[in-house]
């Protein structure tokens, strides 16, 4: 019984490897390829941040224009998505200031102009015959989708903050199927230790390629990431690439945001007059605040 389980045994994987008994079997051979992933790169955590803030510091302002794209059920999707696709001229100039006027395509009719000195907000909707008046402090996400537009949220994608030398940074290492990353984690100082910011560095080429803000206790505010750095015409200020593919996420906020660069300037002296957006002649005025007020329905 043995010799017959031990002949049943081997007849069986001679079978599956395509011969019976050695004889008159054909063996297919299949070279499979090395799976081809992306060089590793190395860096020191002070090398990536070295790398972080050296872009941070050069990048003063920003002059482009993008297409927007909204996320299905976005905040945007009120005021673009009915257009399917908005043109849109940005500036942004440190510390804060920033100005986007979005169109349609072709036609060139205004969907929005929006504004922030860092303070207040400003916002105006033609099509609404609104203009939307608030603090950049404001955390109260609108019932109306319409008054989630913040275009402070566009500095903090555009213009990275630096991190400063009192702050501490862990490094970590992060693989999965689509890659190797670094992350360095900022730790926001003071009386509680909490997670600020987290840089992700894609190792196939240390480029920054997204940044999560983060608020009290944790809660997400912002997850960007970066995609397509393109090489600049000419190196500006120590600049030689720039992302060509934005994506903005502020969960709190519900909207989602897709910016494609089509032009860009960078660090070209941007008038104070240019960033200033005044109520067009028959708007409404909406002010917008945390106070008891302006929370009932």
């Amino acid at each position: 019984m043995k010799f017959v389980r031990k002949c049943t045994v081997w007849l069986t994987l001679s079978a599956i490897a395509g011969g019976c008994g050695g004889r008159g079997g054909v063996v297919k051979t299949t070279n499979v390829p090395a799976p081809s992933r992306p060089v590793a790169l190395e860096a020191t955590p002070e090398q990536l941040l070295d790398r972080y803030n050296a872009f941070a510091r050069s990048l003063q302002s920003v002059n482009a224009t993008v297409e927007l794209k909204p996320s299905a059920g976005s905040a945007y999707s009120g005021v673009i998505s009915e257009y399917h696709e908005v043109k849109a001229f940005i500036l942004a100039s440190r510390p804060y200031n920033v100005r986007m006027i979005g169109e349609v395509p072709v036609i060139g009719k205004t969907v929005f102009d929006m504004a922030s000195d860092g303070r207040d907000f400003e916002v105006s909707i033609p099509s609404k015959n609104k203009f939307l008046v608030g603090p950049v402090s404001l955390t109260r996400p609108s019932a109306k989708p319409i008054e989630n537009l913040r275009p402070q949220h566009l500095v903090d994608a555009l213009l990275w903050p630096e991190v400063r030398k009192e702050e501490t940074s862990l490094p970590e290492e992060f693989n999965d199927q689509s890659g190797r990353y670094y992350v360095l984690t900022v730790l926001r100082g003071g009386y509680q230790t909490e997670i600020l910011r987290k840089i992700w560095f894609d190792r196939s080429d240390l480029h920054v390629i997204r940044l999560e803000s983060f608020g009290p206790k944790g809660s997400l505010l912002s997850d960007v990431r970066y995609a397509n750095w393109q090489p600049l015409p000419a190196p500006v200020g120590g600049i030689s690439e720039y992302p060509d593919s934005i994506r903005i996420d502020r969960p709190r906020d519900e909207y989602q945001l897709d910016m494609t660069v089509t032009k860009i300037t960078l660090n070209e002296s941007i008038g104070a007059d240019r960033f200033e957006l005044k109520a067009p002649t028959g708007a409404e005025v909406v002010h917008l605040a945390d106070t008891a007020e302006d929370k009932r329905p």
